[in-house]
């Protein structure tokens, strides 16, 4: 299994990889371009994904021009679509089981628990209760 957080490669094998000198490293970290982790004796370590992230850098500044200003923003807003698009799937993973209770009917079980039951039936209890609730998220 391969973990691409994995902070794995010195700052002279990171920068082979991303085609980049180690000085341009350094500075991007400091630009806050890549935030590779620390290792105990502060050396720089870059994971898989650090890697990838320095090779959009370059490919943003050389092929489209971009500045490092530029880059940045671009890749905070990435970073924020990125945090709001997990948003808007868990609300509508919520929505969606919501909208599934919506229509169910829910009736007093014979223990006094509350329990779903289909529309039109009643829970099946050694001793059958006559009370049905009927719940609709919204209403008062």
């Amino acid at each position: 299994m391969h973990d691409d957080d994995a902070p794995v490669f010195v700052i002279s094998v990171a920068a082979e990889l991303a085609g980049m000198h180690p000085q341009t490293l350094r500075q991007y970290d400091r630009l806050g371009l890549v935030s590779p982790q620390r290792a105990p004796g502060r050396g720089r370590r870059y994971s898989a994904r650090d890697i990838a992230r320095l090779r959009e850098v370059q490919r943003l500044s050389q092929e489209d021009g971009v500045n490092l200003a530029g880059i940045k923003r671009i890749m905070e807003l990435e970073k924020q679509v990125e945090v709001l698009s997990d948003r808007a799937e868990l609300l509508l993973q919520e929505l969606h089981r919501l909208r599934q209770t919506a229509g169910r009917v829910f009736a007093a079980g014979s223990a006094g628990d509350i329990v779903a039951t289909a529309v039109g039936r009643r829970p099946p209890s050694p001793a059958r209760s006559r009370a049905l609730v009927l719940w609709r998220p919204g209403r008062d």
